[in-house]
């Protein structure tokens, strides 16, 4: 009797430890989502500037609107985790954060403030969820000039691009941002 206790506490003791991975497992996942999110990142910003290059800042929405969702389910093809991007200020629906979210993005607008380099601005943890333990991860999209173009604000902003901006997202919340401000998270999960 007294074996199979041991036994049944050892089972117990495997099963929830194996629900946690290491700190080690933790960091080697985070790099996985950085390699992730920099992938998002670069090809988003070559689909942006090619198409503000061909047709300026209205033409960049369609970017945003259509080929970012996609570029964002090609890199979760492609890694096995669930990548989007997310704000408190959406201009898509679509777009609004969770709970972890809102906190992750409030926690990098503080270490933006507190002086933390921008390119390093994110953050991860292990989350219990409805279908159990996830690896959660948040990359600050911090505003650079040329996102003023659709982001910036709206007295400053070209008649073309109000008027996009207004026909194509009648709710948008995404704009008043000024250089240099958390506009919102690259956010990266994967169930455990």
């Amino acid at each position: 009797m007294h074996h199979t206790l041991k036994l049944s506490v050892l089972a117990l003791c495997l099963t929830g430890c194996a629900g946690m991975p290491s700190a080690e497992k933790q960091a080697e996942m985070a790099a996985q989502a950085r390699t992730a999110a920099g992938s998002l990142i670069k090809t988003l910003g070559g689909e942006l500037k090619s198409a503000m290059a061909a047709g300026g800042p209205e033409q960049a929405i369609s970017v945003c609107k259509e080929k970012a969702p996609a570029i964002a389910a090609a890199v979760s093809a492609q890694t096995g985790m669930s990548v989007k991007r997310v704000s408190t200020r959406h201009r898509n629906p679509n777009a609004t954060p969770d709970a972890w979210e809102a906190q992750a993005i409030a926690s990098l607008e503080k270490r933006l403030a507190a002086g933390e380099k921008a390119e390093s601005l994110d953050t991860y943890a292990v989350v219990d969820g409805p279908q159990g333990k996830t690896f959660r991860y948040a990359k600050a999209l911090v505003t650079q000039a040329v996102c003023l173009e659709c982001h910036g604000m709206p007295e400053a902003m070209k008649e073309g691009v109000k008027a996009r901006l207004a026909a194509e997202y009648p709710s948008d919340k995404a704009v008043g941002y000024a250089a240099g401000m958390v506009r919102g998270i690259i956010t990266i999960s994967k169930p455990l």
